[in-house]
């Protein structure tokens, strides 16, 4: 696995970057071929926390995963252990319906996860989706209580998403 290991606005310490590879080397056994693997993790610290991510591109899935804690190490442990239920949902879930692309995961150690996690898509929505700006799609999905909310850019005229962020903030995914 090759991993690349940055901080923002931090120096990363050699023990830092050994704790980190240790601990991620251990995802290695979940993938077919793990020397093609690219980790890239990411560290910084905003307001007096270690925030960790990590990103895993993978061919069929691109893992990533952030955390922050009050200290790396800690938030390294518990970004490990996020990305390793996440390969092990994906595997299990792949396998599952026999996708035959998924020969990057290496099957002989999954675990399955017990029935009661598994999430289902419990209601589907057909929505008319309406031209509209920035703005007014933001008001509209605080009208509705919503973390999200699709519309048609009123410029572009390209569908896009518009959601909130842990940090209170805004974000705009644009389709091309």
């Amino acid at each position: 696995m090759n991993i690349s290991i940055r901080g923002s606005k931090l120096e990363i310490t050699e023990a830092m970057k050994k704790y980190a590879t240790e601990k991620l080397k251990k995802l290695e056994k979940y993938v077919e071929s793990p020397e093609d693997m690219n980790a890239t993790v990411i560290v910084k610290i905003p307001n007096h926390l270690h925030k960790v991510e990590i990103t895993i591109p993978l061919k069929s899935v691109i893992l990533r995963v952030e955390e922050e804690q009050e200290d790396f190490y800690a938030a390294i442990d518990v970004v490990v252990d996020k990305l390793e239920r996440q390969i092990r949902k994906n595997k299990t879930r792949l396998q599952s319906k026999k996708i035959k692309e998924a020969k990057e995961f290496a099957y002989d150690y999954i675990e399955p996860i017990p029935e009661e996690d598994e999430k289902r898509v419990l209601k589907r929505k057909k929505i008319e989706v309406k031209p509209m700006d920035e703005e007014e799609a933001i008001l509209q999905m605080e009208l509705l209580g919503h973390q999200f909310y699709l519309y048609k850019d009123i410029d572009t005229e390209a569908p896009a998403v518009v959601y909130k962020r842990k940090d209170g903030n805004y974000g705009i995914i644009e389709a091309e």
